[in-house]
Order: C-alpha cells, then sequence, then structure tokens
C-alpha cells in the first residue's frame, strides 16, 4: 500500500474524530489508528525496496555503459590496428585511436556521473519524504498521547466538581 495513501488516510481519521468540548482535543478511534500505523510500518519496507530497485537500475545502467565503453574500445583497437597496417597513415591512425578512447572513457564517465547523481537525487527524495513521514507520525502519538494525559487529568477534575 503507498506510504502516502496512509498518511491521507491518518488525515480522514482525525477529520472524522470527534471534537472535545472547551478543547483543542479529537477523540480518535484508537483500532482504526494503530491499524493505519501498523499498515505504515509494512509499507515502509516497501519504500526502501523501491529504492533498492533504484540503485539496480543504476547498476544496470553503469554496466550497460562499461559495456559500451568495452564496445567501443574494442572498435577504437580494431580500427587502429586496421589503420596501423598502412604505412602512410600510421600516426594519423594512433591519434584517432587516442582520440576514440578518450572519448569513450569520458562518455563513460559522464554517464556514470549522470547515474549517480540520479540515485542520489532518487534516495534523496525518498528519505526527505520518509523522514517527513516519521515526523508526522511522531508528532500525531505526541498530540494522542498528550490529548490522552489532558483528558485523563481533566478527569479527577469533573468528578470533584459533581
Amino acid at each position: 500500500m503507498d506510504i502516502l495513501h496512509l498518511v491521507d488516510r491518518l488525515e480522514e481519521l482525525f477529520n472524522e474524530s470527534r471534537p472535545i468540548p472547551l478543547t483543542h482535543n479529537v477523540v480518535v478511534d484508537e483500532d482504526r489508528m494503530l491499524e493505519i500505523i501498523d499498515q505504515m510500518r509494512i509499507s515502509i519496507p516497501d519504500e526502501v525496496k523501491k529504492a533498492q530497485q533504484v540503485l539496480a537500475q543504476r547498476d544496470r545502467v553503469l554496466a550497460q555503459a562499461q559495456e559500451e565503453a568495452n564496445r567501443t574500445i574494442a572498435l577504437a583497437k580494431k580500427n587502429a590496428d586496421d589503420v596501423v597496417a598502412r604505412d602512410a597513415i600510421v600516426e594519423a591512425s594512433q591519434a584517432r585511436a587516442e582520440q576514440i578512447l578518450a572519448q569513450a572513457r569520458a562518455d563513460a564517465e559522464l554517464i556514470r556521473r549522470e547515474a549517480d547523481d540520479y540515485i542520489v537525487e532518487s534516495l534523496g527524495a525518498i528519505e526527505a519524504e520518509l523522514l517527513r513521514l516519521v515526523n508526522q507520525t511522531r508528532n500525531g502519538i505526541a498530540k494522542l498521547t498528550a490529548d490522552r494525559l489532558s483528558v485523563s487529568e481533566q478527569a479527577p477534575e469533573i468528578l470533584d466538581g459533581d
């Protein structure tokens, strides 16, 4: 289940809660609240799996880039060997081979950097979202705990007033 959907359900539960008169507190259905929190605990590993999939995708992109670089290097070597066989253009072919090798290495490095940047950005976004959700959950729990304490502290005062 999507973590954002669970956050929406938590917010919906809050909005459906009955207010306690003369306070900013509400009465929340404890079973529904705990059910949503349990589902969040289950869902967060799914978000981690998504992050692992992003890492696996990065590894595939890097492997493809390496394979492409190897093919380019092999092609460059073959081309260089063919050109070297011709005496008149030996120097030109060696320079071109070096240029192709340098370009292949630069291309592979660029692809590797772009893949790393993509992964860092994706993981940063996932981390930020998870931190936001954890903070919301902690705030909700703290609020409910404070509300529960407030209600239990007011209960003796109400009984004494009778």
